[in-house]
């Protein structure tokens, strides 16, 4: 039983829910789509009423997170924000506000390899909504003028955000299904639901409690494969409780040219896509942080895994990077296998 399939931003890897093969009390599952992907819920407790009206209200709250923070609805906030925010400071929701200021303060301890301004490098590097392309050096250099958090004026005061130039343009794409997780989240345990597991296409997953006869949830990630006529391998099983996980990969959504392959996330300190890592896992209590801190694993690679790994007590990390022709592993906190070394 595999449930989640391939998706637009993380497409090297599968994960798979395995206790729900084997334990004996089925559960209630209910998905929606959002976010250019399937988000699912599924739900154990006694009252099955309960339970649907619970995983309908979180996964409503999903739907609604998407009319606020969706880059290509121009009647979102972000996209009013796109549009405005360079010549007038434009109030947004605390909400919203709250989120900008979580993703400031995740890109400066990242130190820049996490950063929400990264649209004009996607859309320079043809992945905004595209399979890639190669720009000129001159068409890079004037879209990384144009990406960093410094831009980004935010006054509490008020809620107001103002950006410092023309051309600056916000996307959530590396957060928001983190924090619409997270958000569902907090809808179930609201009201009671003290077993359940959320996710978000293949990229981010949240654990309430554990399922009945076991001791965690357990996440299997494969080992990503360059090619579809090569099947990939089990790179880990993670346990989970009260926890979210968020893995990011690049090889999928890429293209290659003169023997290089490029992949879709962009390095906002250099303007180029990340070379040499192809996967980067980490674990916290908070979907919203592993869903950014994924992302900037993947950008800094076994260079930064230190740091990164250090930035929250007790997280959980994999890298796994490319070299020669072989994968190389790293983890802290988590069992890999069933790749090389």
């Amino acid at each position: 039983m595999e449930w989640w399939k391939h998706c637009s931003i993380v497409l090297a890897f599968h994960c798979l829910i395995t206790p729900l093969l084997h334990h004996s009390v089925p559960g209630l599952t209910l998905a929606c789509h959002a976010m250019a992907t399937r988000f699912e819920v599924v739900l154990h407790g006694d009252n099955p009423a309960a339970l649907r009206a619970a995983g309908e209200e979180a996964l409503r709250l999903v739907e609604e997170l998407e009319d606020q923070l969706s880059l290509f609805r121009v009647s979102s906030e972000i996209a009013q924000l796109n549009a405005r925010a360079a010549r007038e400071p434009v109030r947004v929701t605390p909400s919203l506000f709250a989120l900008l200021q979580q993703a400031q303060k995740l890109s400066e301890e990242s130190s820049g390899a996490f950063d929400i301004t990264i649209a004009p490098l996607v859309r320079c590097w043809g992945f905004m909504g595209g399979m890639g392309q190669m720009p000129s050096a001159a068409e890079v250099a004037e879209a990384r003028a144009k990406v960093g958090m410094g831009l980004v004026q935010l006054r509490p005061e008020n809620f107001t955000v103002r950006f410092a130039r023309e051309g600056v343009m916000l996307d959530l794409g590396a957060i928001g299904k983190g924090y619409a997780i997270e958000r569902a989240a907090e809808v179930l345990r609201e009201v009671g639901v003290t077993s359940a597991l959320l996710h978000g296409g293949t990229s981010t997953v949240q654990a309430i409690g554990q399922p009945p006869g076991e001791e965690f949830w357990k996440i299997a990630i494969e080992t990503p494969s360059p090619s579809k006529d090569i099947p990939p391998t089990l790179l880990a099983t993670v346990p989970l409780k009260d926890e979210a996980m968020s893995v990011s990969g690049v090889w999928g959504n890429s293209f290659e040219v003169g023997g290089r392959t490029f992949g879709h996330i962009i390095d906002p300190r250099t303007g180029e896509p990340a070379l040499g890592t192809v996967l980067a896992a980490v674990v916290l209590p908070s979907a919203t942080e592993t869903d950014a801190l994924s992302t900037a694993l993947l950008t800094l690679g076994s260079a930064g895994h230190e740091r990164i790994a250090s930035l929250r007590p007790g997280m959980r990390t994999v890298v796994v990077s490319e070299c020669g022709g072989r994968l190389r592993v790293e983890a802290k906190g988590i069992e890999v296998r069933g790749a090389e070394g």
